[in-house]
């Protein structure tokens, strides 16, 4: 396993270079006339995971209508996910807003439509009893990371919350075993997210946590498309009805959340050896908590905050993360806001109140999962 300290230099550079189609695995060019697909890459190395359960939904009960629509892992490599959209490899990506902001410093095209965490989904790991009284705390510490680009999203996030960036030390610890590197000893801390924590915990590896919703106020991932997309009227109607289909898992999830996880977990079947039903629901509920995150500034599923997302690009420019400024309204766009929520919301509340609970799932504690989340 490599753990290569990682310098600013390091992550600007890892930016500028570009992902061979050999790396990409089962992605290749798109279909040169494919006007109803829309292919989605995660950023994270895989979808055997929570986090994209309003898309599992989607497909289960044909809320994406008649578009063909497929979810692809993409590499682990942070930065992956936007130079495939820039590539034309993939048509939507789901990066970070540090990754986002690198992709537009390097003039990748690019315009965030649907932002996905309200509130910041990001969190710092400790080993039990080694947390530090505050996030000040962290200066001095040695954060191990999945992806060397994941500093994009500690360092604005830190600077905005008050820490000395100068203080901290990053390590790559590989995907996916970073968790275990803090675990044996390795660094001070890690980056996760929620959802993940839920996960680490299946795991066995039970962590102390400064959540990032509790002192962040930052933006958290959104999905991204080409900006010639945005300016195309049919791509545009396109990516309206698909993100109507992410919209309504959204709200599912919010109606009945042992049905959204189950929905999942059958999809993965492999995912019930690292959570039980318990564990499954609480990541999928973290993540739900703050998929709706600051609800009652945003009042609609995807919506952008304009003043959350010019505090990211004014501290990513502040700490030489990026260079020029970025302002929100060109890259910013809540335009498929509306749309996206049109879906049917009494058919959607209607499917997730019908839908047949196994034993196990009928004995998770909804309640109990929310007090502690």
């Amino acid at each position: 396993m490599t753990r290569m300290m990682i310098g600013r230099r390091r992550l600007l550079s890892l930016t500028a270079a570009g992902v061979s189609v050999a790396a990409l695995g089962g992605l290749g060019a798109r279909k040169a006339h494919a006007a109803d697909t829309v292919r989605w890459v995660s950023p994270r190395g895989t979808i055997e995971v929570l986090d994209d359960y309003p898309y599992w939904v989607g497909k289960k009960y044909g809320y994406f209508g008649d578009i063909e629509t497929t979810l692809e892992p993409g590499p682990s490599d942070a930065t992956a996910c936007v130079k495939l959209v820039d590539q034309n490899q993939a048509d939507m990506g789901y990066p970070s807003p540090g990754v986002f902001s690198l992709g537009l410093a390097q003039g990748i095209p690019l315009v965030s439509v649907f932002h996905m965490g309200g509130a910041d989904v990001f969190d710092f790991a400790f080993r039990k009893g080694e947390k530090p009284a505050d996030i000040k705390g962290i200066e001095g510490k040695t954060i191990v990371l999945g992806s060397a680009g994941w500093q994009s999203i500690c360092d604005p996030m830190l600077k905005a919350a008050g820490v000395d960036i100068s203080k901290v030390k990053y390590v790559d610890g590989g995907w996916p075993a970073w968790g275990t590197v803090l675990s044996q000893g390795n660094g001070d801390a890690a980056l996760s997210w929620e959802g993940w924590r839920a996960q680490w915990k299946g795991q066995g590896l039970d962590f102390d946590y400064f959540l990032g919703r509790n002192f962040s106020k930052l933006p958290a991932n959104s999905f991204v498309i080409r900006k010639a997309d945005f300016e195309d009227a049919a791509k545009k109607d396109l990516y309206a009805r698909y993100l109507q289909g992410w919209a309504a898992g959204l709200e599912y999830g919010r109606q009945n959340p042992r049905a959204a996880t189950q929905i999942v977990m059958e999809q993965f079947p492999g995912l019930s050896s690292q959570m039980n039903p318990s564990v499954a629901t609480e990541s999928m509920m973290q993540l739900a908590n703050v998929f709706a995150g600051r609800w009652d500034e945003r009042k609609k599923w995807g919506y952008h905050i304009p003043e959350s997302w010019q505090l990211f690009f004014d501290t990513a420019k502040e700490i030489g993360q990026i260079q020029g400024d970025i302002k929100v309204a060109d890259v910013v766009k809540n335009d498929l806001v509306d749309a996206a929520n049109s879906f049917d919301a009494a058919k959607v509340k209607a499917d997730a109140e019908g839908f047949a609970l196994s034993d196990d799932y009928k004995k998770v504690d909804v309640e109990a999962i929310k007090a502690n989340l």
